[in-house]
């Protein structure tokens, strides 16, 4: 057995890395901490949660006063899946800024690790029922009903009746369940591409000849990494526990009366901010598509004679002003649907779409002037 599970783990213990990589290299592993917690702490939450609209908001509470360390297992994973956010978007900017969307296929299946993180994130988020997990499900998945001709019935499917209730909670909660093991599944295929290739590095240079064994130099580096990472996370669950919460979740779900503001969970919030600044209803549902799908077309655009940003002065300006717009889609997401808003969304929109296409023309005008 254990001759087994060292010959399983030697691929990874002798990985040849570039001996360049820094600290932004760390958020890979990271987000499989990351993962794992939200599998173990979901499948104990599971234990004691009551698909029912009846129950469902007790069974939390039941969970948070009568069980033992209910609360902290109920904290890391609500939190946990703010952390998870965090680390998936550091991982991704870095990604885009070292320009590792070369390695094709590592990418395209970490767009799609994104968009089922997203997916299971969502679903998870309606099974406390509060009155922000009732609506905003209401707002979200109403908007499938833009597909043309077919939209209607898809909704009605998805809720399994004319609006959402007892059906509707116990396919969330089962999507919510099963999807984390095929993201699972995903994440392995994700480095199985990656160990294909190799990492890339900060200059963004073929560096095979300047390879040194993952085990012990990164694991060393990861631990640090892991060390800072839990020293949030833990200040975040035990100190500042509601911090990224809603407060209308505090508050049952009541179909009779709606929120003032409706808004997803902070990590949803540029996406919301740009499907809010589209007026039309299936055009607003297509940038919201596209505002995750976009990151596709990077390996198809890339045209560099080097492989890293650090090399083009106007790219890095770019990137960090896409940062800023990143940002404050977020902070547009939080605020009420009314002037200035609305505009600032908009210009804002038009800019977060605009730094692929400006980021493409710009590395093209910059290799012409290396030549």
């Amino acid at each position: 057995m254990k001759k087994s599970m060292l010959k399983l783990l030697n691929p990874m213990m002798n990985l040849p890395t570039p001996s360049n990589i820094s600290f932004m290299w760390n958020f890979g592993s990271l987000l499989m901490i990351c993962l794992m917690n939200q599998i173990l702490t979901g499948l104990f939450l599971a234990f004691h949660y009551k698909t029912d609209i009846n129950l469902a908001f007790q069974s939390i509470i039941n969970m948070n006063r009568n069980i033992n360390f209910g609360w902290l297992i109920r904290s890391f994973h609500a939190n946990g899946a703010s952390m998870f956010f965090i680390m998936i978007y550091i991982h991704i900017s870095r990604g885009i800024y070292m320009n590792s969307f070369n390695f094709k296929m590592t990418w395209i299946i970490g767009v799609m690790l994104l968009l089922l993180t997203m997916m299971t994130a969502f679903v998870g988020y309606v099974l406390p029922w509060g009155q922000m997990s009732f609506w905003g499900a209401t707002v979200i998945t109403n908007l499938l009903s833009a597909v043309p001709y077919l939209g209607n019935s898809i909704v009605t499917w998805i809720w399994g009746g004319f609006s959402i209730n007892n059906a509707t909670l116990t396919r969330f909660f089962s999507i919510h369940f099963i999807l984390p093991f095929i993201i699972l599944m995903f994440t392995f295929i994700h480095l199985m591409f990656l160990h294909f290739t190799g990492s890339n590095n900060p200059l963004g240079i073929n560096s095979n000849f300047d390879k040194i064994m993952f085990s012990p130099y990164f694991i060393i580096k990861d631990l640090i990494g892991l060390i800072m990472f839990m020293w949030m996370f833990l200040t975040l669950t035990l100190i500042f526990p509601y911090m990224l919460n809603d407060h209308n979740n505090f508050i049952m779900a009541n179909p009779m009366i709606t929120p003032n503001h409706i808004q997803p969970e902070w990590y949803f919030l540029f996406s919301y901010s740009i499907l809010r600044a589209i007026p039309n209803k299936l055009g607003g549902v297509m940038a919201l598509l596209m505002s995750i799908l976009i990151l596709l077309i990077l390996p198809m655009m890339n045209n560099k004679k080097f492989l890293s940003n650090k090399f083009y002065p106007i790219n890095k300006m770019m990137f960090w002003m896409f940062i800023n717009t990143f940002f404050l889609l977020t902070w547009i997401g939080m605020q009420p649907v009314e002037s200035p808003f609305i505009e600032m969304g908009q210009i804002l929109t038009l800019l977060y779409f605009s730094y692929f296409f400006i980021n493409f023309y710009m590395m093209k005008l910059w290799d012409k002037l290396l030549i």
